[in-house]
């Protein structure tokens, strides 16, 4: 498994003492960044870590902000990214184990350093359990790809002017 992995300054301490985890696991990973605590836009590294997984270069992204809601919501604006916010291990099992999520938010101010080196275990070494749940995330990636078209009408439309 290769995971990307970044922050934004108020997630920066974080990940710094998450990266062992990743290690530990033996899990290859990626920092895309940031690279110090200097004020940044979290949008453009969760767009950065996104895109990478969703292109296939990474199987799974891990991303931290300050709540880690920001790198959520900006993650999920990818098609293809399913990406949730845990800051337990029971929702970051879930999220695997019955949502393929493949990417994991967390906040630096909302959890502690010990437990979200448990969350992020719980995250990467749960697998998804496909079955009804596999008919879930196909019924997600359905509504994606009608959002994407609709979104694509709506362009081609503005742009025969």
């Amino acid at each position: 498994m290769k995971v990307a992995i970044a922050s934004d300054h108020a997630g920066f301490r974080l990940k710094e003492l998450l990266k062992p985890t990743l290690t530990e696991l033996g899990v290859a990973f990626d920092d895309l960044g940031c690279y110090e605590e200097t004020s940044v836009d979290y949008p453009d590294y969760a767009v950065k870590v996104a895109r990478a997984v969703a292109a296939g270069e990474y199987d799974r992204g891990v991303l931290i902000c300050g709540t880690g809601l920001g790198m959520c919501i900006t993650a999920n604006k990818v098609p293809g990214i399913r990406a949730v916010t845990a800051h337990d291990t029971f929702s970051a099992a879930m999220s695997r184990a019955h949502n393929d999520a493949n990417v994991l938010t967390m906040g630096e101010r909302v959890i502690g350093p010990g437990l979200a080196a448990e969350v992020l275990k719980v995250w990467l070494t749960t697998g998804f359990m496909g079955g009804r749940h596999g008919q879930r995330v196909e019924k997600i990636q359905a509504v994606e790809r009608e959002s994407l078209r609709a979104a694509g009408a709506v362009i081609d439309a503005g742009s025969s002017c």
